[in-house]
C-alpha cells in the first residue's frame, strides 16, 4: 500500500472482484404454473437443495425461489416410500422425490441426478437424513 514518503515508487490498483456470497444458497427462476412449498426439495436452474419460501406461480407468470444449496445434513420424508434408505446410500433426485435407484426403469431408463447419501436410515415414519452433495 503506497503512503506518502514512501521510498520506492508504488501503484496501487484498487480491485473490485468481491466475493458475492458463501454459496450456501442461489436465487432460481420458478417457472409458470408451479408450486413451491418451503423447505421442500426442488430442482431449477441445475441447482438442487431446500427451497426458503413458498411460491405460486400462474399462467403465463413466473417467480423467484431461494433454493438452500448448502453442503450440509438434511431431515426430509420427501422420499420414495418403499425404497430402504440404509445408512450409506447414495441418494437420487427423480423429479419428485428422494430415491435410492439410479434410473427409470422402463426400455430406455432416464438417470436421475445424484445429490447426497444417507447417514440416516429411514425410521418408522419414513423420514431419512441425508448429506446435500456438491452442486456440480
Amino acid at each position: 500500500m503506497a503512503y506518502k514518503g514512501q521510498p520506492v515508487p508504488s501503484t496501487v490498483h484498487h480491485s473490485y472482484r468481491a466475493k458475492v456470497s458463501d454459496g450456501k444458497s442461489v436465487r432460481v427462476t420458478v417457472p409458470e404454473k408451479t408450486e413451491i412449498n418451503a423447505q421442500q426439495f426442488y430442482l431449477f436452474g441445475g441447482f438442487f437443495g431446500a427451497a426458503m419460501e413458498s411460491v405460486t406461480t400462474g399462467p403465463g407468470e413466473t417467480g423467484e425461489v431461494i433454493l438452500n444449496i448448502e453442503q450440509a445434513e438434511f431431515e426430509t420424508d420427501q422420499i420414495v416410500t418403499t425404497d430402504a434408505f440404509a445408512a450409506g446410500d447414495t441418494v437420487y433426485w427423480n423429479g419428485s422425490k428422494l430415491t435410492t435407484k439410479a434410473e427409470s426403469g422402463g426400455e430406455s431408463p432416464t438417470p436421475y441426478r445424484v445429490v447426497g447419501r444417507v447417514t440416516a436410515p429411514k425410521d418408522s415414519k419414513n423420514v431419512i437424513w441425508f448429506l446435500l452433495g456438491p452442486q456440480v
